[in-house]
């Protein structure tokens, strides 16, 4: 195979565009892929191709080919040889984002370890890819790992995180030749520049107390400090988490999810009725409204669905816990859905494999995705202002999970 040192890139990409070819991106890449890699040749040779020059210290010997895997498909490229020493472009290795490789990474490694087979072929061909090696998939797994291993490992000294969102996602995987349920546990936090950032990820067999006292002692270990309010379902044993690895950080029990769970607790054709009625303590201008509609509602709710009134009753400090803080702020932290889009992206990446072939493979993928959404977090805009931030450090939280200001025992009004 060999590419022609006449093509003219523009006029080709001319031709493609004008012609409306249905491969026009593919064409693109592999023209600009051979332009780039003819340059490179022609300064390692110190002359251009078939140019005489008194600096040439090296010359062509023809082309070798190669498969280059991209999100267009396998473009076949011809890759210059020298006569003297060797040439090849590192970035045919490196081009992918970090997501992209742990994807083709986890299904690649599915493979090799024979996880359904067929069906992990198919993937591979969705993805656009002819054939992966094994010393591809390797060198792809451990440049991988180490770059996840770095940020999941890396100091949390940002300054204070006043707000921390917690969620735990259920992933399948082979483990002594079964299939069992694992929970990836994810941190997200706020830091001192009013940045979002994902604070840790680690694989927990059961998500249970001591599951997530361990997920926020190694929180702890690597700096995190400072936090206020803790963001989250009420998932098993967190509570009793944050108490001993937080102390002075309330819990905010999300009311989206408290919401499904209250209406499995009345009939069908009530729940219309409930929703709304529990969506009016949220629609309050300031904290002391909120608490008096509260109250309204349970005993609205008391007089036909005891049962629900009471499980409402019942959840009233953790439902409540946001309104000690600024009102600027509430739609942020009264519920886990600033995560929900964070968790699509992570089951969009990980619907791919289905079951993962080990607890290694979770980390490199999920590590992989959250990594990028961190970067893409640092580049964007605050989420939350450094004024609004402030003020909500101006709190103190008792033993009962109630939030007051500490130049005032009333609770911080809009």
């Amino acid at each position: 195979m060999a590419a022609s040192e006449s093509v003219n890139p523009v006029d080709l990409l001319r031709e493609q565009i004008e012609g409306a070819s249905p491969d026009v991106l593919q064409a693109m890449i592999k023209t600009f892929a051979q332009a780039l890699m003819s340059a490179e040749a022609d300064a390692i040779c110190g002359a251009g191709y078939g140019q005489r020059s008194d600096e040439r210290v090296n010359s062509r010997n023809g082309y070798r080919p190669r498969e280059w895997d991209t999100r267009a498909g396998t473009i076949d490229l011809a890759i210059p040889k020298l006569r003297q020493g060797s040439y090849f472009p590192d970035w045919l290795l490196t081009h992918r984002r970090r997501a992209e490789q742990a994807l083709v990474s986890v299904v690649a490694t599915s493979y090799l370890l024979g996880v359904s087979t067929r069906r992990v072929e198919k993937l591979v061909e969705q993805l656009g890819i002819r054939q992966l090696s094994k010393s591809q998939v390797s060198e792809m797994a451990a440049h991988l790992d180490t770059q996840v291993e770095a940020f999941r490992n890396r100091p949390l000294d940002s300054g204070h995180y006043t707000f921390v969102w917690m969620d735990a996602l259920t992933m399948k995987v082979r483990e002594h030749g079964r299939t069992v349920n694992v929970h990836a546990l994810i941190a997200v936090g706020v830091n001192a520049d009013g940045q979002r950032e994902v604070l840790g990820l680690d694989v927990a067999s059961d998500e249970d107390g001591a599951g997530w006292l361990a997920f926020l002692r190694s929180l702890t270990a690597r700096g995190l400090t400072g936090v206020r309010l803790v963001i989250s379902d009420a998932h098993a044993g967190l509570v009793s988490a944050i108490g001993a690895a937080l102390p002075g950080a309330a819990w905010q029990r999300c009311r989206t999810h408290y919401l499904r769970n209250l209406l499995t607790k009345v009939p069908k054709s009530a729940q219309p009725w409930i929703a709304t009625l529990v969506r009016t303590i949220f629609d309050q201008p300031d904290a002391d409204a909120v608490r008096a509609q509260f109250q309204r509602v349970v005993a609205t709710i008391e007089a036909k669905f005891p049962a629900a009134a009471e499980h409402l009753d019942a959840a009233r400090d953790d439902l409540l816990a946001f309104t000690g803080f600024p009102r600027e702020i509430w739609r942020q932290i009264w519920s886990n859905n600033p995560q929900e889009r964070l968790n699509k992206e992570i089951r969009r990446r990980t619907d791919v494999v289905g079951i993962f072939p080990n607890r290694p493979s979770i980390i490199r993928l999920v590590g992989a995705v959250l990594a990028e959404q961190t970067d893409e977090w640092t580049e964007g805009r605050r989420y939350m202002g450094l004024e609004l931030l402030a003020k909500a450090r101006m709190v103190t939280i008792d033993t009962d999970q109630h939030v007051t200001d500490q130049t005032d025992p009333a609770p911080i009004a809009a």
